[in-house]
């Protein structure tokens, strides 16, 4: 008998020091991913804004512009590249899309290119009115017709921003609105122009 609580309590002991050991190993692991996260969006002006250790490479996608014509953003390599993508419903999209505009005039930018893509069903007259009541002076738009960028990049709502570095990775992503004016945003995106 006392074999055998010697040996049910060296098994219970046994456990609980396992226990221990994996709650640490999954603490280490916990803060070294914080840690890794931390460092990333460090420099990062907005917190809705996410910049990933390692840039993900995007599928050339093709879309539309206004008119119909084919864009392949394959084909904007040694570009900046910022897709928005927005819905003439979206209340944000509408409060951020003056300032999405201002950036594209922004001669500090010589190397970015801005595709505003409308996510919704196409409809020319809708959309050229929505720009039109926001006053927008420079900004095109853009159409994708067959979802590929919502297949490709997982969206998941309106207003999403994409940033793509001059290879083609997509290093940041904005989830929901900002504002595009933002001396601070200007600064941290100057870095990768």
């Amino acid at each position: 008998m006392f074999f055998f609580f010697s040996y049910v309590k060296y098994v219970f002991f046994m456990s609980k020091k396992i226990r221990t050991i994996k709650f640490i190993i999954f603490c280490c692991f916990f803060l070294n991913i914080v840690s890794s996260i931390s460092q990333t969006n460090e420099n990062v002006p907005f917190n809705n804004i996410v910049q990933h250790v390692s840039p993900k490479p995007i599928s050339p996608i093709v879309f539309e512009d206004f008119l119909g014509n084919k864009v392949n953003l394959g084909d904007y390599s040694g570009k900046l590249v910022i897709v928005n993508f927005w819905a003439t419903w979206c209340k944000p999209c509408k409060e951020e899309i003056p300032s999405l505009d201002n950036l594209s005039q922004n001669e500090n930018f010589k190397n970015l290119v801005i595709f505003p893509v409308n996510i919704e069903n196409i409809n020319y007259e809708k959309t050229k009115k929505f720009f039109s009541n926001l006053n927008v002076k420079k900004l095109e738009i853009f159409f994708d017709p067959n979802l590929n960028f919502v297949k490709e990049l997982k969206l998941r709502g309106v207003p999403t921003t994409v940033i793509i570095n001059k290879t083609g990775k997509e290093f940041a992503r904005i989830i929901g609105s900002i504002d595009f004016n933002n001396k601070k945003f200007l600064k941290w995106l100057s870095n990768y122009d």
